[in-house]
Parts: structure tokens; sequence; C-alpha cells
């Protein structure tokens, strides 16, 4: 069997990885954050992902009304739209989205003994009424040897003291399709095997397959589909408890979003989550993987080791 391998590349400004397992690239201008669209390929398959791109990042907000609704631009106020959002209200705390606003990200990477890692990272410019901006960001990816996954965290800086501060994120990443031509079933393990029929017409976020923490947190939070024809693709948060809320609903694709955080902060303290993502043959595959890696909710890493932390927001 040849050697388990993990390299790192710059090329035109992209991070393109490639491992015994699986090649991926990290683009750090355009359509920002987390693993390239279309560019995260199985070796053994030849399958891909199917969305936007995977882990990928968009804004900070709290549950309910804004307390100053009245006061806010249109911009600035978070839509409760069927089609969009449900009946479920949120309010935006600082903006702009990252991954089609940021329009370039801050990139380091670096190539190391059997694994790769790239972190990227950004300060939000602007805020709403009652909230300043300069929250930070900071995002690691880790491409390992000898694995058909890879690890990555989204860990951010609060500039704002909050009683439900939520990082809203796509995990695994959104899903497109035309009447369910790219994949054969959807996997919750807060709900169970969902056939691809069920996503053949819109329906909101909180019309099916919502997740809440309201009743304590599931005992794991596993989204996954099975590409048509080809193997798993999965998103994994190693700590479910620090899940505020996550859907899956069809609005012209099936829409994967995961809000992380959701407890009091204060100005300077950081949460976030450890994620791990990859290609699986099985959902029972699926479980014996996150049972190796559950409670992790930090990733840290440098040029020369990394590690899963574990019981730290």
């Amino acid at each position: 069997m040849p050697a388990a391998y993990a390299r790192a590349e710059l090329r035109d400004g992209s991070a393109l990885i490639n491992t015994d397992h699986f090649t991926a690239e990290v683009c750090p201008k355009g359509y920002v954050s987390g693993v390239k669209a279309g560019t995260f390929r199985d070796k053994r398959t030849g399958a891909t992902d199917l969305g936007h791109g995977l882990d990928i990042v968009d804004f900070l907000l709290q549950p309910g009304r804004h307390p100053r609704e009245n006061e806010l631009p249109e911009a600035q106020r978070y839509q409760s739209e069927a089609a969009f959002h449900g009946s479920i209200e949120k309010h935006y705390v600082e903006l702009p989205q990252i991954c089609t606003q940021a329009r370039e990200l801050p990139m380091t990477v670096h190539q190391a003994e059997g694994f790769a890692v790239v972190t990227q990272h950004w300060t939000w410019t602007a805020a709403t009424v009652g909230y300043q901006p300069g929250s930070r960001w900071d995002q690691t990816l880790v491409f390992p040897a000898g694995k058909r996954f890879f690890y990555s965290a989204d860990v951010v800086t609060s500039a704002n003291d909050a009683e439900k501060l939520l990082l809203r994120i796509d995990l695994p990443g959104h899903l497109k399709h035309q009447q369910a031509d790219t994949f054969e079933e959807v996997y919750l393990s807060s709900h169970g095997r969902i056939p691809a029929e069920e996503f053949l017409v819109d329906f909101p976020p909180d019309g099916r397959f919502l997740y809440q923490r309201r009743n304590g947190a599931a005992e794991s939070l596993i989204r996954a589909y099975k590409i048509r024809g080809g193997p798993w693709l999965a998103g994994m948060t190693l700590d479910p408890a620090q899940v505020w809320e996550a859907w899956c609903h069809q609005r012209g694709y099936v829409c994967f979003i995961e809000e992380i955080g959701g407890y009091p902060v204060r100005a300077g303290d950081t949460f976030g989550a450890a994620h791990l993502l990859g290609f699986f043959d099985s959902v029972e595959e699926m479980h014996q993987v996150y049972e190796e890696h559950r409670g992790a909710t930090r990733l840290e890493a440098n040029e020369s080791s990394y590690h899963l932390v574990k019981g730290d927001r």
C-alpha cells in the first residue's frame, strides 16, 4: 500500500490540497471561507461535493427581534420570510455576510509532516444599532494524510456583550439538485434517514427537519447527503452542545445551516466549534468516526502539529 501523504501547494493565490484520499481547494478570493465548491474530490470514487462549498461562513446574529427594530435600515433587518427564514425570529448583530461580501480573506498555508493546515480570518466591519463592529472570525482547516476526511474549526472573538450570540455557517454545505438528480437521501442524526423525494418542493426551515437545542443538546450532530451512485458526504459538529439550531430545508437547493453558540458572551470572549467533514460508505461508519472524536470543541494547529481540544467553548 502506498504511503499516506498530505501536500499543500499555492497556485494563483489558492491553496491546492492533495492527499492520498482526496483533493481540495481553499480560495481566499470571490466566494470565500471553507473549501471551494466542487473541489473536495474523493479519490476512491471520484465523487465531489455538490453545493456552494464546505463550512461556509455568514454573519453574527441573536434570537428574537431586534430591540430597536424600527431604527434599522432595511438592509439590516432580518426578514422572517417563509421561504428563506421561516417564522423563526432573529436579528443581525454584525455584518456583512462573509462568504458573499468579504471578497478576500487573509490566508496562511503550512505544509507539515503528515498534514496540511490552512487558516483564514475576517473582522466584521458593520453592526446594527446598539452593537459595535469588530468581532473577529478565525477558521482553521486541517487536511490529514491517511484519512478520507478533514477537520475544520470556526472561532469568534466577540466585540460585544450578548445573551445568545450566534455564528451562522453552512455545514456540511448546501446541496444543489434538480428534482433530486444528484443525491439519493439525506441523513440527520437528529431525524434519521430522509429520502430525496422529501426535497422536491420548497419548504421553510421550521417546516420540517429543524433541530433546536431548547430541550438539551442532541447525542450527536451529523448531517450528510448520499451522492447519487456514490458515497455519503457528511459534516459533523463534534460537540453537539455548541449548536443552537440546525436547518435542513428545500429552497431551490437543500439548505444545510447551523448556528453555533447561543450562550452569553462578554466583549473579548471567544466561542466556536470544531467539525469533521468527509466521505463515508455508510451511516454506521459516520457514527464510528464521530465517537472517536466526540466532545472536541476546538482545533489547534501550527507548522509541526495539530490536535483537537475537548471541553472548552
